[in-house]
């Protein structure tokens, strides 16, 4: 009966410590897959929104195009900021 209780310590401080590594990587994870389907979201509905003001007024083609390849790389931005920060949480800290 010692012997259990001897290495029932250690065996109980490798389990939580499995758990919450466990737990970390579906935290990131969760961090990083909310980061990118916000994006793609965001990505949809600005194309949609590019594509529907230049069936609108064609005319301003050049000038919507340019404003929706900022909005891209904003949106993209972000994305990467996600994934960057998912990524410090499984390996940094």
């Amino acid at each position: 009966m010692d012997i259990l209780a001897l290495l029932g310590s250690p065996v109980m401080l490798m389990l939580l410590q499995a758990s919450s590594d466990v737990g970390r990587y579906i935290g990131v994870g969760v961090a990083a897959g909310t980061a990118v389907i916000g994006s793609g979201v965001g990505m949809g509905f600005l194309i949609g929104t590019t594509i529907a003001s230049i069936h609108r007024q064609p005319e301003a083609f050049d000038q919507t195009r340019t404003l929706m390849f900022l909005g891209i790389g904003l949106v993209e931005a972000q994305a990467l900021f996600g994934l960057v920060f998912a990524l410090l949480v499984a390996f940094v800290l």
